[in-house]
């Protein structure tokens, strides 16, 4: 189990890189790049900045490594951001993870079945926004089902 002050440190880190990544940094190959978390050793000195990348591979890796250049800068604002004996080392990951969830769910809506249309006309919910007396009405029955419900058991 890490530690209060370690988590609070990784927090700081993710804070830190992703304000400079947004304002500070002018490299042109560092574009649309999220810092998703950051795990950081129990002796705060290394760090794992997991970065999430939009665009194909070849612009991942090359703003992967806009970011191991420019790691020098980055642990330069987390120092004096955290107050601690050493600075943490910051290595640069990929998250795949976003990736990823897209391609599970692409998969999961090729091999789960459509809804059958029978069923999507049945529930309004999905097509056609209630009306506030269509609401009052389905509310009023689903009570009234329940009273009965309860008056035969």
């Amino acid at each position: 189990m890490t530690s209060r002050r370690v988590q609070k440190a990784a927090q700081a880190i993710r804070e830190v890189v992703s304000m400079a990544i947004l304002a500070d940094l002018k490299d042109p190959r560092i574009r649309d790049v999220t810092v998703t978390f950051v795990e950081i050793s129990a002796d705060l000195r290394q760090a794992k900045v997991h970065v999430s990348v939009m665009g194909d591979e070849t612009k991942q890796n090359l703003s992967l490594r806009g970011l191991q250049n420019s790691a020098g800068y980055l642990q330069s604002l987390v120092a004096k951001r955290i107050d601690a004996r050493y600075t943490p080392r910051l290595e640069f990951m990929l998250d795949l993870g976003v990736k990823r969830s897209i391609e599970i769910s692409r998969i999961l809506s090729e091999v789960l079945p459509a809804r059958p249309a029978e069923a999507a006309e049945a529930d309004p919910s999905d097509d056609e926004p209630l009306h506030e007396t269509d609401a009052n009405e389905r509310d009023s029955a689903a009570a009234g089902q329940a009273r009965e419900q309860d008056a035969e058991g």
